[in-house]
């Protein structure tokens, strides 16, 4: 699909079991983003993998040089796939992805990613500001429980609240399936 590019936000092993900051339904997401790379690959979408290094001090996950920060394997790039490493939760901001994306034309951007309620929600608005049409794949994203004064919200709520805001102005939002077949 011309003018269309695949960002994988912060697929990262300090998000799966074992991880410093362990999110629900990390494997089933990581997953399904994995089926939605490999069909991109297959029908030449770019691809886009944002990697994020905490750099701040205190910080207790993505600390650069450690296995935590690495991409996971289910979504390893592969040589001429971008990366772009950032340092905040909006993938935009101090990187050099808007000048990527515009050297390639691109104007649509399919999203997957970690954690739904931070810097997949903060680089879809960001997206969706600059101009870009924003896909997300519900399924191929992963939140954590929060808590608010004194409720626990589950993971599946941020989630779905999340998308559910996202949808309302700033993307689509669709599954695996919808995705991969919308893009063949």
């Amino acid at each position: 699909m011309r003018n269309t590019a695949l960002l994988l936000i912060d697929i990262q092993n300090d998000y799966f079991p074992g991880g410093r900051m362990e999110l629900d339904r990390a494997v089933e997401a990581g997953n399904n983003a994995g089926k939605i790379l490999s069909h991109c690959r297959k029908t030449n979408i770019p691809v886009v993998h944002i990697q994020h290094l905490s750099v701040r001090q205190g910080a207790t996950f993505f600390i650069p040089g450690t296995e935590g920060a690495e991409i996971n394997r289910c979504v390893a790039p592969i040589p001429g796939e971008k990366i772009i490493q950032k340092n905040y939760p909006n993938s935009f901001r101090q990187t050099g992805l808007a000048e990527y994306l515009e050297k390639l034309s691109i104007k649509k951007l399919l999203i997957c990613g970690m954690m739904t309620h931070m810097c997949v929600d903060a680089t879809v608005r960001a997206a969706f500001d600059s101009g870009y049409t924003c896909m997300v794949a519900a399924d191929a994203c992963a939140a954590k429980e929060l808590v608010h004064g004194s409720t626990t919200i589950s993971a599946l709520h941020v989630h779905g609240a999340f998308l559910a805001a996202l949808g309302s102005v700033y993307a689509e939002i669709q599954n695996t399936t919808e995705f991969i077949k919308r893009f063949n």
